[in-house]
């Protein structure tokens, strides 16, 4: 990863964004700048500096992972540490103004660090200026999260023997978080999702101790962290005999994801790749039950910027990665939703989930 060059670019935002300092504190920004994985650190940056903080259980960690950038082990609080180093440093009657991230820095905090200032500093919200960098992932990105992707899919064929009647969610959620594991993953993109039956018809159906019944589909919503860049993947299965009403209703959600897919491109609005699904769902009277947005952006984090949804306006452009996942819930019958990653091209779209998604009964 070319941290070098993140971290240049971003100084050279400040100026233009009126500040004189950045202080960094979500933790996918600071691995994003400086490579640091750990659970407690800043960074402080100027024009021309860039200082990584961090307390003594992390000295070897940082001295390991952390480039272009010095370290600074402090010995307390964080923050009130970093102030007082700050206060240090200054030079001249001037009063410089720090940006903090005020989407992730609780009041609480930034009130302390304010204190800690003694008046020498003006602090205020910094627009989300890491965050507009991760936007477009470079090659190195793109290659992590190919990989990452890859794993996902390779775990739910592994997992797909098991789900049949009598086997609980939590097992096959079990299934597929230990393939990840036992594969290199540093961990889930999130807590898994496996829903079956009744439950499918929940977006967000966690898995339970609830065995898989016959004459109904199971939702598996999944993903893994590899090398730090996640992965997010959605398949459905029916369990049982097969029902009309079943395959209309999946064979319509997987031709929204080909509808919203085919509307991916340079300078495309996420808004009309949000309504090319929805227009499929409307012709087969479905679209009200379709509850949540098309897609998100995938990198550092599960879910980042864009966010694909409808009446929205941020326009695509080459190097971003999102979601492609509509979804139909019935409450109180089932559900059905098909998510694939893509990354955004020069001339469309790249589908990187590998793998069939074809209605598929067991």
């Amino acid at each position: 990863m070319d941290f070098l060059t993140r971290q240049r670019r971003l100084q050279a935002a400040l100026s233009g964004n009126r500040l004189d300092a950045l202080l960094v504190t979500h933790l996918p920004n600071l691995q994003y700048l400086c490579g640091f994985t750990g659970s407690a650190g800043a960074l402080w940056i100027t024009p021309d500096s860039c200082v990584f903080f961090s307390d003594s259980r992390y000295t070897e960690q940082a001295s390991e992972e952390v480039q272009g950038a010095r370290v600074v082990i402090q010995r307390k609080a964080l923050l009130p540490s970093i102030a007082g180093w700050v206060v240090r440093k200054q030079r001249g009657a001037k009063r410089p103004v720090i940006g903090l991230e005020g989407e992730h820095i609780s009041w609480a905090a930034s009130q302390r660090f304010a204190k800690a200032l003694a008046g020498k500093y003006k602090l205020r919200a910094a627009p989300p200026l890491v965050e507009q960098a991760r936007l477009i992932k470079d090659k190195d990105e793109i290659e992590a999260i190919r990989r990452s992707v890859e794993l996902g899919a390779s775990l739910f064929d592994d997992a797909l023997p098991h789900l049949r009647p009598g086997v609980s969610e939590v097992e096959v959620a079990s299934i597929l978080e230990s393939g990840a594991r036992r594969a290199g993953a540093e961990g889930m993109s999130f807590e898994t999702i496996v829903a079956s039956g009744a439950r499918s018809a929940l977006p967000h159906g966690r898995a339970t101790e609830a065995c898989i019944a016959s004459g109904g589909f199971v939702v598996c919503d999944f993903g893994v962290i590899l090398h730090g860049y996640c992965s997010d993947r959605t398949r459905t299965v029916w369990v049982g005999p097969v029902t009309a009403e079943a395959r209309q209703v999946y064979q319509a959600v997987l031709e929204a994801q080909a509808a919203a897919m085919a509307e991916v491109g340079p300078g495309v609005s996420v808004g009309a790749v949000d309504r090319a699904a929805r227009n499929v769902l409307k012709k087969q009277g479905l679209d009200k039950h379709f509850t949540h947005s098309t897609g998100h952006g995938v990198g550092l984090e599960v879910h980042e910027a864009p966010r694909v949804a409808a009446g929205l306006k941020d326009r695509l452009e080459p190097g971003m990665v999102i979601t492609i996942e509509p979804g139909v819930y019935l409450t109180g019958q089932w559900g059905v939703r098909i998510e694939d990653m893509v990354l955004v091209t020069e001339k469309g779209c790249e589908v990187l989930s590998p793998g069939i998604k074809d209605f598929t009964a067991i």
